[in-house]
């Protein structure tokens, strides 16, 4: 193959893959209007604030809790499954900011428990057995995750203390993509 033919094809290969990546993010942003999302670890930028769908889910003596039960301070809600290999590695890190943050940031770490792949029982017993002390919740009618269309675990939303959301990651997180979220939300 002539230099000219390689050139070509590397310079349609590099449009494509920017154009996929382009379409890609674009996708992504549509699914949850407001929220951007970044693809570089550390960062997440605000768009127009939309307010965040309420739900109920239930804690672990079966009492219903909805998200706007804590409007007036920022939240960080993590859906996730103790199935989830991604969850599983990016649990510490939750678990050590909200230590750290002793409330001033609330943490809802809501189970999706389909009662088939993940039960309470399972759940719970994965939490016990980390020794993770987040309070978790359980979403046994599935309300939430229909509410913010949750399709894959892990994903976090940021939302201020009036209910916008600010920032969502997909995918598993690692304690500075975590802080960069929390530091949209909250400030000393």
């Amino acid at each position: 193959m002539s230099k000219k033919k390689v050139l070509i094809l590397i310079l349609v290969l590099a449009l494509l893959m920017v154009g996929g990546t382009l379409l890609y993010k674009q996708l992504l942003s549509n699914t949850m209007p407001g929220v951007a999302v970044t693809e570089e670890e550390g960062e997440t930028e605000a768009e127009t604030k939309h307010l965040m769908p309420d739900f109920t889910v239930y804690d672990g003596a079966g009492g219903a809790v909805r998200l706007s039960d804590f409007r007036g301070k920022p939240v960080v809600l993590n859906f996730w499954a103790s199935w989830c290999g991604p969850c599983k590695s990016e649990m510490p890190a939750f678990n050590e900011a909200a230590e750290e943050l002793g409330g001033e940031v609330i943490f809802l770490m809501v189970n999706l428990t389909d009662g088939y792949q993940e039960t309470t029982d399972t759940a719970s017993a994965f939490i016990e057995e980390q020794g993770y002390t987040f309070p978790v919740f359980y979403d046994t009618d599935l309300e939430a995750a229909q509410a913010y269309g949750v399709s894959s675990v892990p994903v976090t939303y940021f939302i201020d203390e009036e209910g916008y959301g600010v920032g969502r990651a997909m995918g598993a997180i690692d304690k500075a993509y975590l802080q960069a979220g929390i530091d949209m939300i909250y400030q000393p």
